[in-house]
């Protein structure tokens, strides 16, 4: 089979497997209701389907949108990052911006905000996330090249997790902290429309950002000098790349928690299927992250209906033995 004609091939497996696993995420529930009968009244709901046409408007349907823009947002900015950077292990919690959002979403809790104003916690999460974008810049400069930028993002994320710690410490009561360690964990339960509203902006804003920076990735393969000498302007994709990584991730961590390893994860599959360039990798990337994590938070669900397994425990139980290989791979290359 022929480079151009896998490469379009593979995108139409990845986003069937997406809509696939979406279709079951919204069949998938306790309601025991039937296929026709929820798609029913997902759509046009009949006489006493009042409640079910709730449940899968209210209910199942956020969760799946959720699903699939959360996972195509950490896989995008896995892959933007990891090209722009030039570093196989980098995702976006290197640059701080999940651990800052944490920050403002445990402040939420911390503050009491999040009970009398649900809204509070996914937008104070938000305004962490473009705290540690100022941060980042701040710290590297405006002529600051990829090296500063991940000392700038490790160092804000330390700073993010020495916070969280604190908080914790200084909890109020068990209950509190209890409540702080769960929503860190990750989850997609219990997510209304409210909350897509709140987070589908600023995902696709981060999307467009860090798809422009496709062709500036390809020439980056060449070097920075190589690709400055080619016309591409540094300043430019480290803007594109921090900022849309930001917005897309910060949103994602601001409804759905931390969620780690999707973005380290699914670029490293794909790239031996999409060949060298990192634009290939992109969109790839994004309808991966998003398939890899309908299908956790299916796993979720199907696993220990009965308990309130988190999604980021699921993701983590997949992404630390992967991580593991991968720093083995890298020194047997090394040595």
């Amino acid at each position: 089979m022929t480079e151009p004609i896998r490469y379009p091939l593979l995108l139409a497996l990845l986003g069937l497997a997406a809509a696939a696993l979406f279709a079951a995420s919204l069949l998938t529930g306790p309601s025991g209701a039937g296929i026709g009968a929820s798609l029913q009244a997902l759509f046009d709901p009949a006489p006493g389907q009042e409640a079910l046409a709730l449940v899968m408007r209210e209910i199942r349907l956020p969760r799946a949108l959720l699903g699939f823009g959360v996972g195509a947002s950490l896989g995008l900015a896995g892959a933007v990052l990891q090209g722009y950077l030039r570093n196989p292990l980098a995702e976006p919690g290197l640059i701080g911006v999940s651990g800052a959002a944490a920050v403002g979403a445990v402040l939420a809790f911390y503050t009491g905000l999040a009970a009398f104003a649900p809204l509070a916690l996914p937008l104070m999460a938000l305004a962490g996330a473009v705290v540690a974008v100022a941060l980042v810049f701040a710290i590297a400069g405006r002529e600051g090249g990829s090296l500063a930028v991940i000392l700038a993002g490790i160092a804000v994320s330390s700073l993010a997790g020495a916070l969280v710690s604190l908080t914790l410490n200084l909890s109020p009561n068990p209950f509190a902290a209890y409540e702080i360690m769960f929503w860190l964990l990750g989850s997609l339960a219990d997510r209304s429309m409210q909350h897509v509203a709140l987070a589908a902006p600023f995902m696709l804003a981060g999307w467009l950002l860090l798809a422009l920076t496709a062709r500036s990735l390809d020439a980056l393969t060449l070097g920075e000098d190589a690709a400055a000498a080619l016309g591409v302007r540094l300043g430019r994709v480290r803007l594109l790349a921090v900022l849309g990584t930001a917005l897309a991730v910060g949103a994602a961590t601001a409804v759905a928690g931390a969620i780690g390893f999707v973005g380290l994860v699914v670029p490293h599959l794909l790239r031996p299927l999409v060949g060298a360039a990192p634009s290939r990798l992109l969109p790839a990337s994004a309808l991966g992250g998003a398939t890899l994590l309908l299908a956790a938070d299916l796993a979720v669900r199907l696993i220990a209906p009965d308990r309130d397994l988190k999604l980021g425990v699921v993701t983590a139980l997949i992404g630390a033995p992967f991580f593991a290989w991968l720093v083995l791979k890298t020194r047997r290359e090394a040595a």
